[in-house]
């Protein structure tokens, strides 16, 4: 027999408002203490000087991290404008300057070559995998490596303020996978000035906002009481961005053994990936054909009800 996991059978998701200076993986760490959760994961990384929306996902949830990190998301983020760092954040050391500080007409202009489907060079110092090695380790050896593009969906850019001449603020709506500060260290490179992100600030994350995030400090004072519990929000959240199926008691048990369920299917096509549920629990995820729910996800019965 497997060893049983400490903790908590709980599951859901818990926003948090991350602070700059922990990493992504330290906040989850807090989380599962202060759950007391068997399991946590979260649905993407922030650097450690970032700050914003950190979904945590618990026990059953964490299923449903890929959807919410697929999911769009929104940065404001500072940009500072007449400096290259060898990080594209203000952490790095300068590499390059230039006295040319181009107007918002300019910067205005130049956004337009950044929305749509894009190509983007990760940071040196990002964790992109080469030859089985992070990129970030290989450059602080003072390696310099050549990264492969990757492409970014960006749904917008915009220029929302100018502080002074040295910087610039904006918003960015983008797909996964994209770095913010490949945007900075590329729309400094296009002005002709160079740039680097000086703060950063997820916004939202998919159906997760800012606005209704905790705090660490809320985390450690409400930490293993029953008033943490009132703010999981149910592991479902982590699907609205896939179709509803409901399904019957017969379909519902097939599902939970892995096997096809009927589900009572409206505006969906043959193969798409829909979720099913029953009574407003999710049951499975899985792929619509004809009338049935094929599972390759499934939750546990216990899962949405967050103990």
């Amino acid at each position: 027999m497997g060893r049983k996991r400490k903790g908590r059978d709980i599951s859901g998701w818990l926003v948090i408002d991350k602070p700059a200076g922990p990493t992504s993986t330290a906040v989850v760490n807090k989380v599962r203490w202060a759950m007391n959760a068997q399991k946590a994961g979260h649905a993407g990384t922030l650097d450690p000087d970032a700050t914003g929306v950190l979904a945590i996902a618990l026990g059953e949830a964490t299923k449903t991290v890929p959807y919410i990190t697929d999911a769009l998301k929104a940065y404001r983020f500072t940009i500072r404008l007449g400096q290259a760092t060898n990080t594209d954040d203000a952490e790095g050391k300068i590499i390059a300057q230039s006295d040319l500080r181009p107007d918002d007409a300019a910067i205005k202009e130049e956004l337009s070559r950044f929305i749509g489907e894009i190509q983007q060079v990760p940071p040196q110092f990002s964790a992109v995998k080469i030859d089985g090695e992070r990129a970030y380790k290989r450059a602080r050896s003072g390696e310099e490596m050549e990264l492969a593009a990757r492409p970014l969906w960006v749904e917008e850019l915009i220029l929302v303020d100018r502080p002074d001449a040295d910087h610039v603020t904006l918003e960015m709506t983008c797909g996964k996978g994209g770095y913010v500060r490949s945007i900075a260290r590329d729309l400094g490179q296009a002005l002709g000035c160079y740039g680097h992100v000086q703060s950063l600030r997820r916004v939202w994350s998919g159906p997760f906002d800012a606005a209704d995030a905790l705090s660490i400090e809320q985390i450690e004072a409400m930490a293993r009481t029953e008033k943490l519990d009132q703010y999981l929000r149910p592991l479902e959240e982590g699907l609205t961005d896939l179709p509803e199926l409901r399904c019957t008691p017969e379909g519902a048990a097939r599902l939970r053994n892995g096997n096809p369920g009927m589900v009572f299917a409206a505006d969906v096509d043959y193969g798409d990936e829909c979720w099913a549920s029953q009574d407003g629990r999710a049951v499975a995820v899985g792929v619509y054909k004809a009338g049935e729910l094929h599972p390759n996800r499934v939750f546990n019965a216990r899962g949405g009800d967050g103990m």
